[in-house]
C-alpha cells in the first residue's frame, strides 16, 4: 500500500465500458510525516475520497480485489481515506537525530 494525496481528477468521456461510472483520482505518494514524494499515480476511486484527502492506495493485482475494481483493467485502486497516522515515539526519535 502507498500513503498518498489526492491532489487532481482525471475525466474521460471514452473508456473501457467495465470503467464506466469509475472516478479516476491523480495521487501523489507522501511520506510518513506527510511531505511529498514525486511519484504520482491516477487510481480508481473506491471509497468516495475527494482533492485533498490523504488516502490509501494498492496497486498491481491488488488494486482488483475492491467491489468496484473485481475483474477490471485496474491497477491502482484508492481503498482507503487516511483519518489519522500513529508513528512510535522510538521513530520520531531516530529520525530527529538523523536531521
Amino acid at each position: 500500500m502507498v500513503l498518498g494525496k489526492v491532489i487532481g481528477t482525471v475525466w474521460s468521456t471514452r473508456k473501457d465500458e467495465n470503467l464506466v461510472g469509475s472516478k479516476f483520482l491523480i495521487v501523489r505518494e507522501l511520506n510518513l510525516d506527510y511531505t511529498p514524494k514525486s511519484k504520482t499515480v491516477v487510481a480508481v476511486d473506491s471509497v468516495g475520497a475527494g482533492v485533498g484527502e490523504v488516502v490509501l492506495v494498492a496497486q498491481g493485482s491488488s488494486a482488483r480485489q475492491t467491489s468496484i475494481t473485481k475483474n477490471k483493467p485496474v491497477d491502482a485502486v484508492i481503498m482507503a481515506i487516511v483519518d489519522k497516522l500513529d508513528i512510535s515515539i522510538k521513530e520520531k526519535i531516530e529520525e530527529l537525530l538523523k536531521n
